[in-house]
């Protein structure tokens, strides 16, 4: 009977700490879930690394209002200038991972950054929550009012035996890294002019303080159909259909001039789960928001299949693109 008594003590002294723990573990489930539950009950900021009036300002400001309706908080959108974007996107990265502060990427901040700083502040494989993969379009290759080339066969051409500009959103950046591609599949030596952001290197553009530009087509069709730059070529196998008249990169003669500048939504690391679930399916709401679809149309985004629309397919994709950059940006030895 004494042999009894103390082994029911043993079991009881080893399972009570087991006991605890898993009671502990029960109630932060709890707690995370009616946190989740509860969420938003505040504001919630979403950062742009950009310069307000950009494609990723535009499609913050978009898709912000419609979430903002389901969600039933507003959403602030704030533009975080500076180093290629990396600027903001670091600031989220450091933020606390309530699902109130959000940064609203791109392959710039989130792949070429990599490559480019060789003391980036933050890892985007590692340091955030993917979201959703948000829009993507091609870019399209502009040049000044009044440049004597009107197509990119007689562009590279001239600028083979010219000194000539490219502004571009800055270091890093989706235009950036699409001039240093048309650099190296032409042999072009062109030189960068870095702008805060592609509105600022649009008006550059405008002003001929820069001879071309890759932009998003998202910001460069209202210039394009206003006759304000010279169009040349889309960087995807297939037409805009907002700026239908200009041809592809393919059907103007380099097809391996391939890039697609996307946007995506990332909250810091260690944002509940269930708190990324509820925003990802705010978002997938808003992409069947008529007004959105009507607008992404209208400004030649592409909006993601449902397949794509995952945060596992966000993180493969980000994954991807800094194994498909890296080495390019390595090459051109722009890394800072």
């Amino acid at each position: 009977m004494v042999r009894r008594l103390h082994m029911t003590s043993l079991r009881a002294r080893i399972l009570s700490p087991v006991i605890a723990l898993a009671v502990l573990f029960i109630h932060c489930i709890h707690c995370e879930f009616s946190w989740a539950q509860d969420y938003p009950t505040r504001p919630i900021t979403i950062v742009v690394p950009f310069a307000a009036g950009g494609p990723t300002d535009i499609l913050a400001r978009l898709f912000g209002q419609s979430m903002s309706q389901t969600l039933g908080q507003p959403i602030i959108i704030e533009d975080v200038t500076g180093a290629g974007g990396s600027i903001g996107a670091a600031r989220v990265a450091r933020a606390t991972p309530d699902g109130y502060t959000l940064v609203m990427g791109n392959l710039g901040t989130h792949a070429a950054a990599v490559g480019m700083y060789k003391n980036l502040p933050y890892d985007p494989r590692k340091d955030f929550e993917p979201i959703m993969l948000v829009a993507s379009t091609p870019m399209v290759l502009d040049l000044r009012p009044g440049f004597p080339a009107k197509t990119l066969k007689d562009f590279t051409e001239y600028a083979k035996t010219h000194s000539l500009t490219s502004g571009s959103a800055g270091i890093g950046s989706i235009s950036h890294l699409t001039y240093l591609l048309y650099a190296h599949l032409t042999g072009a030596k062109i030189q960068h002019v870095p702008y805060r952001g592609l509105s600022e290197a649009m008006n550059g553009l405008l002003a001929g303080q820069v001879d071309m530009l890759f932009d998003q087509v998202v910001t460069s069709t209202p210039q394009i159909k206003a006759g304000k730059v010279i169009p040349l070529a889309v960087t995807t196998t297939e037409r805009a259909p907002s700026i239908a008249d200009v041809p592809t990169s393919v059907e103007a003669g380099l097809p391996d001039l391939q890039t697609t500048a996307w946007s995506a939504l990332f909250a810091p690391k260690g944002t509940p789960k269930a708190i990324i679930e509820r925003i990802n399916a705010a978002m997938d709401k808003a992409m069947h928001d008529q007004a959105v679809i009507e607008r992404c149309t209208q400004i030649g985004a592409d909006l993601p299949p449902v397949n794509q629309r995952t945060p596992q397919h966000l993180g493969q994709l980000v994954r991807a693109e800094v194994d498909k950059w890296t080495p390019l940006l390595s090459e051109s030895a722009t890394s800072r």
